[in-house]
């Protein structure tokens, strides 16, 4: 039986959204132990939801059900979805969130209650699909199984030349520039630019370079990152996500 539920929203801490959806877990889920992935996905945003939910699931243990809500069509004829992957559970919008699972997880279409509120699907559909899964019911239980969840996947690096051409899928709060290249790609001695400005030979670390000067790396996810040693990458370039990298 799972017990472990993450929460990934975009709703951020100042209102009691978060609260309620936990409220609604912990009322089926005695004792469940609720993790906060995050809560400041920028608004809307699908795209950095997957980025982020991407790197970090499989660090949690089998049976795990993850609740990720980024979710601007709300109350439109999107569906709803629960998902089953690698051990794990999913929950989710069905507007291109769950994209990177592997193509033989498991869907399903949950059903919206009529009482759920159109705007609060978190709160009405996903928790009560994720509570369910933590009590172990079995997928297909919870909904009409589906082959064709909507695919959105974050875009992939290409070959070109003696290079490699990639883009910024995402930025961190350090305004650190996230990469898709990975460094399987690359060799030693590689040299990085972004948006057409020169960053220089790839680095092991921020120390690197001097304090304020632009380093590349191999981050912890292990794509190429560009950064700004104690500054912001993403304001000293004045670039963010889609800008081009090629090393």
């Amino acid at each position: 039986m799972a017990t472990l539920i993450t929460l990934l929203t975009d709703f951020g801490d100042a209102d009691g959204y978060v609260a309620e959806v936990k409220g609604v877990l912990l009322s089926r889920v005695h004792g469940a132990a609720l993790v906060d992935i995050t809560h400041q996905v920028p608004p809307g945003n699908v795209r950095a939801a997957q980025y982020i939910l991407s790197r970090v699931w499989h660090h949690f243990p089998r049976e795990t059900v993850h609740v990720a809500v980024v979710d601007p069509g709300v109350g439109t004829e999107r569906r709803a979805l629960a998902a089953a992957a690698a051990g794990h559970y999913f929950v989710a919008p069905d507007n291109g969130l769950l994209s990177f699972l592997a193509p033989d997880a498991h869907f399903v279409s949950l059903p919206i209650p009529a009482n759920a509120a159109p705007t609060f699907h978190a709160r009405d559909v996903f928790a009560p699909a994720a509570g369910q899964l933590a009590l172990g019911a079995a997928l297909t239980h919870l909904g009409q199984a589906i082959t064709d969840p909507l695919r959105a996947p974050l875009p992939t690096p290409r070959q070109e030349g003696t290079g490699v051409v990639g883009d910024v899928i995402y930025v961190d709060r350090f305004g650190t520039l996230i990469s898709n290249i990975p460094a399987g790609l690359i060799g030693s001695g590689a040299h990085v630019t972004v948006g057409g400005t020169d960053v220089g030979m790839l680095r092991r670390t921020f120390a690197d370079v001097a304090s304020g000067q632009l380093v590349a790396f191999v981050g912890s996810n292990g794509t190429v990152e560009i950064a700004v040693r104690d500054g912001s990458g993403a304001d000293k370039l004045r670039m963010g996500v889609g800008a081009e990298v090629r090393v």
